[in-house]
């Protein structure tokens, strides 16, 4: 019933610009991938980048390709930058789907506390996680454990989240939403407490890691963060007709056959772990998840059947562009992503905001 329902409301229809944005977002995509791997500290041709890759696809074979480069293009800038693609379509696929699912625009995946749990696990990794591996030197876990202490935090913060909003098998999303605020508050605090007991090199680490960064991609990264986009981009749009139908109201979805708890629960927990995954990776980048559903909204109506692929792609294409401004515009230093995201993300929300106030008025 509700995808035929959501066919039916008004401005809710498949539009008709839905192929060529999705195809254009694609195309944006490869576009800005080609840029990101021809720039940087070591300039490389796109006739080089070209040879490179039918080198290694063996479509080519061309000896103008030296060993420095093949190495800089495959070793470091590809991993990178596969890496930021699948973060930043993490982050804006679940900023969708969180804000169909509150039916708030204002929703973001930091709003329910997991970036604040997953940066409070990284952040007491980095403070104590010398003593426990000189301890217990099996905590090592091959250079991972920041990650893996990062993951858990965002799973930790989610479960308190649900216990909180939950009562007698039904989950407020009110509740949920205030909840969110409540574990970022007290996430903040703990967070200032670790940083006073840190040193200065465990202070700079944690500056530098709730900044966010690309800086430490690798292939091992690629093949457990890509799949999971993959799987989270397919997950979110499959529940793209329901969130249309729950536009209408919580109350309403419910009588026309929604299982409304099940939903809330299915998709914060895939948000959780999403998030939780990508933050673990590269530190907390915000506003990806906030800003780039309200562009596909712009450009092509409230239809998560398009604002959820869209916002996936665009992501990625923002957090890719964001991430080559990063290497390459302090050259041969490199800025962390998280301030290039929030200094053009900010900006441009506050132009969203002023621009719903007049058309209101």
């Amino acid at each position: 019933m509700a995808p035929a329902l959501a066919r039916s409301l008004p401005g809710l229809g498949v539009s008709s610009r839905r192929p060529a944005i999705i195809g254009g977002l694609a195309l944006a995509l490869a576009i800005v991938m080609i840029v990101a791997l021809c720039v940087g500290p070591m300039p490389i041709g796109f006739e080089t980048v070209l040879a490179a890759i039918g080198d290694k696809l063996g479509l080519a074979s061309s000896g103008s390709v030296t060993h420095v480069q093949e190495a800089v293009l495959f070793s470091i800038r590809l991993p990178r930058i596969l890496l930021a693609g699948a973060v930043g379509a993490i982050l804006a696929a679940s900023g969708a789907a969180l804000q169909g699912l509150f039916r708030n625009p204002l929703a973001d995946p930091a709003l329910i506390g997991v970036s604040s749990g997953a940066a409070l696990g990284a952040a007491g990794w980095i403070v104590f996680g010398s003593t426990l591996v000189a301890a217990q030197p099996w905590l090592a876990l091959g250079g991972y454990t920041r990650a893996v202490a990062a993951f858990i935090g965002g799973i930790v913060a989610t479960f308190v989240l649900f216990r909180i909003g939950g009562r007698r098998g039904r989950t407020s999303v009110a509740t949920l939403l205030l909840a969110g605020i409540a574990i970022n508050a007290l996430g903040g605090a703990v967070l200032g407490f670790l940083s006073y007991l840190s040193s200065n090199q465990e202070l700079r680490d944690i500056t530098f890691w709730m900044l966010g960064s690309f800086g430490n991609a690798s292939w091992r990264a690629c093949l457990l963060l890509i799949p999971a986009a993959v799987l989270l981009c397919i997950g979110f749009s499959r529940f793209a007709s329901v969130l249309n139908v729950f536009m209408l109201g919580e109350t309403e979805a419910r009588y026309l056959g929604i299982h409304v708890q099940r939903l809330k629960i299915v998709l914060v927990v895939m948000v959780a772990l999403g998030v939780g995954l990508a933050t673990a990776f590269t530190g907390v980048i915000g506003f990806i998840g906030l800003v780039t559903p309200h562009l596909l909204r712009l450009s092509g109506g409230p239809d998560h059947r398009l604002v959820i692929p869209g916002a996936a792609l665009l992501g990625a294409v923002l957090t890719v562009g964001a991430d080559t401004l990063a290497r390459t515009l302090v050259s041969p230093a490199e800025l962390p992503v998280g301030i290039l995201t929030a200094l053009i993300g900010a900006p441009f929300f506050m132009w969203l905001l002023l621009r719903q106030r007049k058309l209101e008025f």
